[in-house]
């Protein structure tokens, strides 16, 4: 089983920045895939970016130049830098991680999931 547990979100105005983690534990040799979503009021889940085990990443459209997700293996965590935050930014972001064929923002490209962290940006 895998583990992963998000940290770092919090309440910033438009403009300011966010980093979040995400530690995962237990079997995460397999993983070559990981992922951060996010979930808004009133609309479905959706991927924000996603790295490989050999660092290709691809991001949404929307956080193009204001987002960057890395990830360090020694220590077993992902991260997600967010600058100039906007208010549509807003709601609770998911680490997600998987054993992969190709990298994707689809959730069904993901088994494993955390429980989440809150991201709020107040214009």
């Amino acid at each position: 089983q895998v583990q992963l547990v998000e940290s770092g979100g919090g309440s910033v105005q438009a403009g300011g920045a966010l980093r979040l983690s995400c530690a995962a534990s237990g079997s995460t040799d397999s993983l070559n895939c990981m992922a951060w979503f996010r979930l808004a009021p009133g609309k479905e889940r959706e991927g924000v970016a996603a790295i490989r085990g050999n660092g290709i990443t691809i991001y949404n459209d929307s956080v193009k130049g204001r987002f960057t997700i890395s990830k360090d293996n020694a220590k077993n965590s992902l991260y997600l830098q967010m600058n100039s935050l906007k208010p549509e930014d807003t709601g609770m972001y998911y680490c997600a991680a998987a054993r992969c064929s190709w990298l994707q923002l689809g959730t069904s490209g993901y088994n494993y999931w955390g429980q989440g962290t809150q991201v709020t940006v107040s214009s």
